[in-house]
């Protein structure tokens, strides 16, 4: 199981969401007040973690929305690929390659063989998050 629902207005600024079949980080969110005749609004504003694009989602607050399960894991960085890098798990020895574009610019040029990572598994992909 790699999703689970929540409802839109207990979201807060840090959340996760998944919009468009793509787990995002929920970087702004702003909630309308009833109407005269319906239910109040939620306006989210996300950033893929994978696409870095901007997504917004506009929808009332008692909407169903589905939230990725994130797991949080440990691995050594054992190859550097160039465009990619192998990473082993380091409670189950399993070994997987993480693109580099998707690593944070700010800590893409620290990971080199040898250097202890945490990174999340959502959604059947992997994301490199810092460096330990």
């Amino acid at each position: 199981m790699s999703k689970t629902y929540e409802t839109l207005g207990n979201l807060k600024v840090g959340s996760f969401i998944v919009i468009d079949n793509e787990p995002c980080r929920v970087v702004e969110m702003s909630r309308a007040k009833t109407g005269k005749h319906g239910s109040a609004k939620a306006h989210v504003v996300a950033i893929g973690l994978f696409s870095k694009a901007k997504k917004t989602l506009v929808a009332p607050v008692d909407t169903q929305v589905e939230v990725p399960i994130i797991e949080k894991r440990v691995g050594q960085v054992i190859a550097d690929m160039g465009d990619k890098v192998q990473v082993m798990d380091l409670e189950s020895y399993e070994t997987f390659e993480v693109e580099k574009e998707f690593i944070d610019e700010k800590i893409r040029d620290k990971v080199q063989t040898g250097v202890e990572v945490e990174y999340f598994s959502i959604m059947g992909r992997r994301l490199i998050v810092r460096l330990r």
